[in-house]
């Protein structure tokens, strides 16, 4: 009798807070600024209270905040890089930070998703996200079938590549 316990699918909807190893790591890290320890525990603490993730079919969302509230959304499309980090204390807690950074022009990271322990999962369901792999077209196109580009700029782009194989063909013929 075999025993087939394959691991449960990786599901990102189903990342809605960050693990709560993240909190020890909070107060590792405000232990660490010395004399700021009150202020910086208790920003820290806020943080990780309100900090919420959602992922969806068009983008990730992430919030925090109780005086001064954020909200970062974005959707996949504007996605241009992804980088995992890990320093000493997230290896030691078995965490990491997913920067995601998008076309916005600032310097730094667009979101940065704290308090993950799946992050190989998640960076490839993003790189998967962010590279079409669902296709995602505008309202009222069909669904793109196999061979057929998903993107509008690049359906343009391959009607006139074959408009001028049609021109060149229609030429050598005559």
């Amino acid at each position: 009798m075999s025993d087939d316990r394959s691991p449960p699918a990786f599901d990102p909807r189903a990342i809605t807070r960050p693990d709560p190893v993240l909190l020890t790591y909070y107060v590792l890290v405000a232990i660490l600024t010395l004399p700021g320890f009150p202020i910086a525990l208790t920003v820290l603490l806020c943080k990780y209270h309100t900090l919420r993730y959602r992922f969806d079919d068009k983008g990730v969302s992430m919030s925090w905040g109780v005086l001064f509230r954020r909200e970062i959304y974005l959707t996949y499309r504007r996605i241009q890089d992804i980088h995992v980090t890990r320093n000493i204390l997230h290896r030691w807690l078995g965490l990491a930070t997913i920067s995601v950074q998008t076309a916005s022009g600032s310097a730094g990271a667009e979101m940065a998703i704290e308090g993950i322990r799946e992050v190989e999962q998640l960076r490839d369901f993003l790189y998967a996200q962010m590279r079409g792999a669902r296709g995602d077209l505008p309202e009222g196109h069909a669904e793109a079938g196999p061979g057929e580009p998903k993107d509008e700029a690049l359906a343009v782009l391959v009607e006139i590549r074959d408009e001028l194989r049609r021109l060149r063909i229609q030429r050598e013929t005559n």
